[in-house]
């Protein structure tokens, strides 16, 4: 075993030495005697916990086995971050890799979070290998050295970040309730049978985005609303990773085009009719000046009888979403138009009774909201955690005593 030794009882290990990858290969699916597979689909980035799975009758080629306990760790665009610890035995992808640790060396319960560090994903990416699906093989990562920790440390931090993630499972689930409430309350706040019923093209129009040319992107200038900046929870969000901005002279060529608060905007194409992406639909608020790029519609032109924000809540029903799938169209990329959505249906509250449910849910959106800020403190408390696994130090957001 090559070890060297380091400071505070570390040493560095051969990834090899941490862990054995499994090869259990199951040619035919159907016949493994297992009652779960695990897809990449199926694991979600940045968490341990596996929640959703398919059967292996609906799947077929090579699979690999795994048992209660081993890390499923999705090898193919490592930057997904996607990896699991089974709680059950099943098949999985041969798009990832089963791990297995071994505890002379790497404790079980605390490898998957030493996965989950930055510092290994980042050396992951590194080793990866094609441009459009990049993959990492076994055997450049078993050359892989690494800083482990003595095993009673080992132990203690796995108890922390055990902890940590149960903390964050919980919140997680709490944060998925409230917003089933939230589109439970919209669902009935926005269908009372007793108000009368209109179509969406008697209360207003619909202005189309413009083609903005991608040369006149720019690091300064007005922010371009592209239909990532349309965010689940139905208000636009400008991340970095998601913001583009046009030269400053587009705000007055295509002054038109100018979100400003209150507007009601909508995604009208999608590559996936999952996670509610068509048919999104967002308020801008402060803030939120920007430029109506193509894809996106803007909700003009409102009569007197109808608040935006009423609209707004219409849109994010149960009901409406499921007629925004039922009405695109498109192989590949799905689109769905204006005379579409302006034959949709709604019952029309009286304006006094718009205000005061706009009001009301708006206050669950705060609630939700204050969920979101909670768990993402929490993430942070998390990966800092996750950072004292190898020995790094944030020193500008230090981590709590361990």
């Amino acid at each position: 075993m090559s070890e060297s030794s380091l400071n505070n009882g570390r040493r560095k290990f051969r990834f090899d030495e941490m862990a054995t990858m499994v090869n259990d290969r199951v040619d035919d699916p159907s016949k493994a005697n297992v009652n779960y597979y695990v897809g990449l689909e199926h694991l979600d980035s940045d968490s341990l916990s596996i929640r959703r799975w398919g059967s292996p009758r609906d799947v077929e080629a090579t699979k690999l086995r795994f048992r209660v306990g081993d890390i499923i760790f999705g090898r193919r665009r490592v930057y997904q971050r996607k990896l699991g610890v089974a709680h059950f035995n099943g098949i999985c992808s041969a798009h990832a890799m089963v791990i297995r640790a071994k505890p002379e060396v790497a404790l079980p319960e605390f490898l998957p979070f030493f996965m989950q560090s930055d510092l290994f994903m980042e050396r992951a990416k590194e080793i990866s290998v094609g441009s459009l699906s990049p993959t990492i093989n076994w055997k450049s990562l078993a050359l892989e050295e690494f800083v482990l920790p003595p095993l009673n440390e080992q132990r203690r931090l796995a108890k922390l970040l055990s902890a940590s993630e149960w903390v964050a499972e919980t919140m997680r689930r709490l944060l998925t309730r409230h917003k089933l409430l939230r589109r439970a309350a919209i669902d009935a706040l926005t269908d009372n049978e007793a108000w009368p019923k209109v179509s969406i093209g008697d209360v207003c129009n619909m202005q189309n985005g413009k083609a903005f040319p991608g040369t006149s992107y720019d690091k300064n200038g007005i922010r371009l609303m592209r239909p990532g900046n349309l965010s689940e929870s139905g208000y636009l969000t400008w991340e970095p990773s998601k913001t583009v901005c046009l030269s400053p002279e587009w705000e007055h060529q295509a002054s038109e085009f100018v979100v400003t608060p209150g507007d009601v905007v909508m995604n009208l194409t999608a590559q996936s009719l999952e996670d509610g992406f068509m048919g999104r639909v967002c308020l801008a608020r402060e803030g939120d000046r920007s430029l109506l790029n193509q894809r996106i519609g803007r909700f003009c032109a409102w009569r007197a009888e109808a608040l935006p924000e009423f609209i707004f809540r219409v849109f994010q029903s149960s009901r409406f979403q499921a007629y925004a799938i039922e009405m695109c169209e498109g192989s590949k990329v799905k689109h769905i138009f204006w005379p579409y959505i302006s034959r949709y249906t709604f019952r029309l509250a009286p304006v006094c009774e718009q205000h005061a449910l706009v009001n009301g849910l708006g206050e669950i959106d705060k609630l939700v909201q204050r969920l979101i800020e909670r768990a993402q403190m929490h993430r942070r408390i998390h990966l800092r955690l996750l950072a004292a696994i190898a020995g790094r130090r944030d020193t500008s957001n230090p981590a709590p005593p361990l």
